[in-house]
């Protein structure tokens, strides 16, 4: 990555972070040395040397919940019948392929997409470890190094959410079943197995920071639930996991344990601030209340959670907890339709509109997003923040006529990723007139990774 380039912006609307959804206009923003922002001010005429950004400037966009590998099906697995027990089936197949260095390239290209569509920060939910067979590689780390370094390559900030994976699924009766198949390559054998390879992964890259997971109570049995949220919390990481995505999930939780999958996080420790809460489609009543007495995340997927026929999440219910978006199996990667897809579903479940607002989306998308991923100091335009911004343009043919006091609007509901023009990370522009700086032909380099992997 590049060094920090001090820089003077003026932005015609910028949305800060602070107060609601409304934006500013003429706002100044310095950039340090240190790839910090040390001025934001707001009202102020265009000084003759700063750098005009026309249209609307926003802080950095967190993607909280991604699945790299998976942007190879985009295209591949939408169609037709089925259910996301059937789609998984195929995402398999896909990452049994997978090897490092294929790895790294498709990583990379997928990464620098994002960066496209204004995301400075991904949290990377990293299952897939090992090789063929679950044979590990002479470096153990060696999947997780490929997405150190693809996120290095395209300029974002890596959290790596390092999943702990010990058993191939909960059946109708409550019974976890083994590993097989290509779910070898994401198990450790054990908690202790799966912490010590995490331990051994030292993060001393500026970008990037770990994270744990555990993938879900499917995955990881309850008596080893509570050692899993000892280590996140002893080693002060996020705790994510993938939460009641599927009534069949709940159903199987309940055979087991008599509980819900929430329930059993909250008895097991994982229930805390630190955690994110992925999907969190099916929630009980006391679930819902359980989630907002602890302060927990719910991380948001609209576009995978419609995709796959998962279901209509109580977001509106959930609220005032803090949400965070993702983009999951990147069947799109545009976090503009996350964030209003999570206002839509909410008004296909309740039947009103405006349930939650300009303001509470846009958080979603950056300072909460980042807080969840283990970066508070991100996420909105203050002095002291990471100087990350996605600079949107109000002149293409989807927002041409809006009202620019009211583009945050505007652009929450109708802008794409297309519409991003420029975007900076830690005070390195990774975007320039929509593209990228580090790789320029993104869509030849997906092309390529992708065809080489499922040819």
């Amino acid at each position: 990555m590049t060094a920090p380039t001090t820089a003077r912006l003026w932005c015609e609307w910028a949305w800060t972070g602070s107060g609601g959804g409304a934006p500013e206009h003429g706002v100044l923003l310095e950039v340090g040395a240190d790839g910090r922002l040390t001025r934001v001010e707001s009202g102020t005429p265009r000084p003759p040397d700063a750098e005009h950004l026309a249209g609307l400037t926003l802080p950095g966009l967190a993607n909280a919940h991604s699945h790299a590998f998976h942007r190879a099906l985009r295209g591949r697995t939408h169609t037709g019948s089925g259910s996301f027990w059937t789609w998984r089936e195929v995402m398999y197949r896909a990452a049994d392929r997978l090897d490092p260095d294929r790895y790294l390239r498709l990583a990379r290209a997928a990464y620098a997409e994002m960066a496209l569509s204004g995301v400075t920060c991904v949290g990377e939910f990293h299952y897939l470890h090992h090789g063929p067979g679950g044979v590990r590689y002479d470096d153990p780390n060696a999947m997780g190094r490929a997405l150190v370094a693809a996120a290095a390559d395209a300029g974002v900030r890596l959290t790596l959410l390092d999943v702990c994976y010990l058993s191939g699924g909960l059946d109708a009766r409550g019974e976890h079943l083994p590993l097989a198949g290509p779910q070898l390559r994401f198990g450790d054998g054990s908690v202790d197995a799966w912490a010590e390879r995490v331990a051994a992964l030292d993060l001393a890259d500026a970008h990037a920071r770990p994270g744990a997971a555990a993938h879900s109570v499917r995955a990881v049995p309850a008596d080893r639930l509570p050692r899993v949220a000892a280590l996140a919390e002893e080693r002060d990481l996020p705790l994510h996991v993938h939460v009641s995505e599927q009534p069949a999930e709940n159903s199987a939780c309940l055979a087991a344990y008599g509980r819900t999958p929430v329930a059993l996080l909250a008895d097991s420790g994982a229930l805390t601030e630190r955690t994110s809460l992925v999907h969190a489609t099916h929630l009980t009543d006391d679930d819902v209340a359980a989630v907002r007495r602890s302060g927990a995340t719910v991380c948001l997927c609209p576009t995978t959670e419609r995709d796959l026929a998962d279901g209509l999440p109580r977001t509106g219910d959930l609220v005032p907890a803090p949400l965070s978006l993702g983009t999951d199996q990147h069947a799109q990667l545009d976090m503009f339709a996350e964030a209003r897809g999570v206002e839509l579903h909410e008004r296909l479940r309740t039947h009103r509109r405006g349930v939650l607002g300009t303001g509470i989306l846009l958080r979603a998308a950056t300072v909460q997003g980042h807080a969840s991923l283990g970066w508070p100091d991100a996420g909105s335009l203050t002095p002291g923040a990471r100087a990350d911004l996605a600079n949107v343009a109000l002149d293409g043919v989807r927002l041409a006529g809006a009202d620019p006091a009211h583009s945050t609007d505007a652009v929450l509901f109708a802008a794409t990723a297309a519409d991003v023009r420029h975007v900076m990370a830690d005070g390195r522009w990774t975007v320039r007139d929509g593209v990228h700086t580090a790789v320029p032909d993104t869509a030849g380099e997906l092309d390529t990774a992708i065809k080489e992997l499922l040819r």
